[in-house]
């Protein structure tokens, strides 16, 4: 119980450094420290709390999880991991969310790719991920990271869009109106083609490449044979 205990502060403390830093404390921070040092002081204190959260989870003893998915279920979740997976890698390419001098251009020009598929690719990735993990495996520890990392990515994404509306003003308004929060929600009220929602070769080959490397790497019997049923 003492373990549990110390990985749900560490995972506290981790999703609520980060949402703090990020948003209601972001300002007045980069006011006070500067950029750069801003920048040095998130980057130790997610590092930190980062490094505390797998501490306590690898202290935390295995035990019999409340439940464990069917067979039927492993193939479905994997192919989900692909998906999140090729939203992390094309998060990557040209996202007008990320902090560089062409970030507004970015926000004007027509949605393509993994962002026609939701404006927060990274963050989905991370809500698939903690979805996929709570659904095949209900340890304990497993439960409490996963349920950390959900809550993180969904209140990263309504945070990101209000500090953007804030610093962009109508080039983010606008892409909001041309995008969605949730994939595909755009095709489906038709606010961007069926071709725009394809992720292009970058994201295709990447998100494949690390999908298949953290695959094996869960696999016990180091072979892809193993997530699936039979």
């Amino acid at each position: 119980m003492i373990s549990l205990a110390s990985l749900a502060l560490a995972t506290i403390a981790f999703v609520g450094s980060h949402l703090a830093m990020s948003h209601p404390l972001r300002l007045r921070l980069v006011q006070n420290l500067g950029d750069r040092y801003f920048l040095i002081v998130y980057s130790a204190v997610s590092f930190v709390t980062l490094g505390w959260m797998i501490l306590a989870y690898r202290a935390v003893k295995s035990s019999l999880p409340l439940w464990i998915a069917p067979d039927w279920w492993w193939p479905i979740a994997s192919a989900i991991m692909l998906l999140a997976s090729i939203l992390l890698v094309g998060s990557f390419v040209r996202n007008p969310a990320f902090p560089h001098p062409g970030a507004e251009r970015q926000a004007v020009r027509p949605a393509t790719g993994v962002f026609a598929i939701t404006r927060h690719p990274m963050n989905w990735s991370i809500i698939l991920w903690a979805l996929v993990h709570i659904s095949v495996w209900g340890s304990p520890r497993n439960l409490i990271v996963a349920f950390g990392m959900l809550i993180l990515a969904f209140a990263g994404s309504i945070g990101q869009d209000r500090k953007k509306l804030s610093v962009m003003g109508e080039s983010w308004r606008g892409w909001m109106q041309r995008t969605s929060f949730v994939p595909f929600g755009a095709l489906i009220r038709r606010k961007v083609p069926m071709r725009s929602t394809a992720p292009g070769w970058m994201p295709l080959a990447g998100g494949f490449a690390f999908w298949l490397g953290v695959t094996w790497w869960h696999a016990p019997s180091a072979s892809l044979a193993a997530l699936l049923p039979g």
